[in-house]
């Protein structure tokens, strides 16, 4: 008898994972990270006229999904910077966490990270950290404007079926910590 019962709960809770993936397909932090490694090219010049120019590139980003704000994510980074100003040629590091809205295209099965915005940035050389500061309101805009025109990850039609799926009946998504959450129906 007790065998029958455990044998009908594994059976149920088979049944009802496998009803979940039909539902809903989910986006975890691992493959947001990895989309982003391989897709992000953000690289910005940002002059300011008769102070400085900086080139700036973004790079290691790694992503934390609703975890400390809920229905947001969190991305840590790294910034190299290269300023050309009236001191000459300077290079530095800005260790960055930025916020954003994830948000859904479905007509380009993606996820956008919008209103994107640097919530913290740490600068070495610590004597860059004015020069830098000036600059930030401009790599904020550049951000935004780049997250808000380059999906942090695509679904694609040729992949797995849950994710083909997801492509083609997505209603939206959930920010769950650590995955996004694409639901299959209403």
């Amino acid at each position: 008898m007790k065998k029958i019962l455990i044998a009908a709960a594994l059976a149920v809770s088979t049944l009802l994972a496998g009803c979940n993936q039909l539902t809903q397909y989910s986006v975890s932090e691992q493959e947001i990270n990895q989309a982003l490694q391989k897709r992000n090219n953000f690289a910005k010049d940002i002059d300011l006229p008769g102070v400085a120019g900086a080139h700036i590139v973004l790079t290691n980003l790694v992503s934390a999904i609703g975890r400390e704000e809920p229905n947001k994510v969190t991305l840590n980074g790294d910034a190299l910077v290269d300023i050309n100003s009236l001191f000459g040629s300077q290079k530095a590091t800005m260790k960055l966490k930025l916020k954003a809205l994830p948000v859904f295209n479905k007509e380009r099965g993606a996820i956008y990270l919008q209103e994107m915005e640097v919530v913290d940035a740490t600068v070495t050389p610590e004597k860059m950290q004015t020069v830098l500061q000036m600059l930030t309101p401009y790599l904020n805009q550049a951000l935004r404007s780049y997250f808000n025109q380059q999906p942090a990850y695509v679904l694609r039609e040729d992949a797995s079926k849950g994710e083909a799926l997801a492509k083609k009946f997505a209603k939206g998504i959930e920010v769950k910590p650590g995955e996004i959450i694409i639901p299959l129906t209403d």
